[in-house]
């Protein structure tokens, strides 16, 4: 591996708009401008919104260089499919990955016909089954074994996801001396002081 041509970026945050939206901007920077051919995404989130973590996946996926994944963590919820993202899958011996289920948030003071509660029901499902297809082309699983195990909120450590056919090689090293790292990290807003 050349190192001159591989990046290595720490995304250790949730899958939201603000830490997609920087991530994508490293890659492009590192791809576009320094010519990178190699990008390896550690990953440790405990995962977040549906649409971006999709969005990233299919935008990694797409990339004309290689791109390797590496569990240094968690790989929960959308974040595994992120995970899925790399042509190399990697894990750190204690690591997780958890498959669930697609949820929906209402809020209380907001009504809904029938057809918009049909509409909503429908994306549901399109979610579900665009991440389990992503799960299931990944590992060669059945796309309803992956379903199943989704409904089950299956949680693997990394033996278990090397049988399922999440990860590759179970690996400690991170990154070699003097690489080039890039890291994510979530900032919350701090509470307004009383």
């Amino acid at each position: 591996m050349n190192q001159e041509k591989t990046t290595y970026i720490k995304f250790f945050a949730p899958v939201v708009p603000e830490t997609i939206n920087a991530l994508m901007n490293v890659v492009d920077h590192k791809v576009i401008k320094e010519e990178i051919k190699h990008i390896v995404l550690l990953i440790s989130t405990p995962g977040g919104n549906v649409f971006h973590g999709l969005s990233a996946y299919n935008y990694l996926k797409g990339l004309p260089i290689k791109v390797t994944t590496h569990n240094f963590g968690s790989a929960d919820s959308i974040g595994s499919v992120l995970f899925c993202a790399g042509e190399e899958r990697l894990s750190v011996p204690h690591a997780r990955f958890l498959l669930h289920g697609v949820q929906m948030s209402i809020n209380q003071n907001i009504a809904f016909e029938e057809d918009q509660l049909d509409e909503k029901l429908k994306s549901l499902r399109i979610d579900v089954r665009n991440i389990s297809k992503v799960i299931a082309d990944t590992t060669g699983k059945n796309i309803d074994k992956v379903v199943e195990d989704m409904r089950k909120r299956t949680t693997l450590n990394p033996e278990e996801a090397k049988e399922y056919g999440l990860v590759q090689e179970i690996r400690s090293e991170l990154y070699p001396e003097g690489a080039d790292v890039v890291s994510i990290q979530f900032e919350s807003q701090p509470s307004p002081q009383k």
